[in-house]
């Protein structure tokens, strides 16, 4: 079993909410490894940051990065940070992945770059930047399709997705 696609970009780009429609457009369940991590350590991922730290983080969400890509075959999205992991971006090889892909400034307008973003609490734009250009390479050598999200509604990004992953509707 492995996903009908995997979602993958960086914070506040919309992965939640075009995997939502994209799941729905294809007639399959959705799923977020977010979602997973909070709801298995009962507290929020800025929570476990500041409790345990980013290590303790990124080991909690390699689990459950592998956990949901052998046990979910709709869409998947994962965390931001995800694809920093060596051995998650071999488990993702083969996939269908998505990386949808966002300027700073379409950033600043989506998230306000603002405090429940753990890695973006002190000056979020520069933060952002710096995250990214570590980032970028990362998520273009993992991915099947790059989806520009900058300007476009989820609908718009849907739909340039399923055109881009040559998926049918349900």
């Amino acid at each position: 079993m492995s996903p009908l696609v995997v979602l993958v970009g960086p914070m506040g780009v919309g992965k939640s909410t075009v995997g939502q429609l994209l799941a729905d457009r294809l007639g399959t369940a959705y799923r977020d490894t977010d979602d997973d991590i909070v709801t298995a350590q009962d507290r929020t991922i800025a929570e476990i940051f500041v409790d345990e730290g980013e290590p303790a983080f990124r080991a909690i969400e390699k689990a459950a990065v592998a956990r949901a890509l052998a046990e979910h075959d709709g869409v998947l999205a994962l965390g931001g940070g995800s694809i920093l992991d060596a051995d998650t971006r071999a488990l993702l090889a083969g996939q269908r992945v998505l990386y949808l892909s966002m300027d700073v400034e379409e950033a600043v307008k989506r998230t306000g770059l603002n405090a429940a973003r753990p890695l973006l609490a002190v000056n979020p734009r520069k933060q952002w930047r710096e995250l990214m250009e570590a980032r970028r390479s990362l998520y273009e050598s993992i991915a099947t399709a790059v989806v520009a999200t900058d300007g476009r509604t989820p609908e718009e990004v849907t739909e340039i997705a399923l055109d881009a992953l040559e998926l049918k509707e349900a």
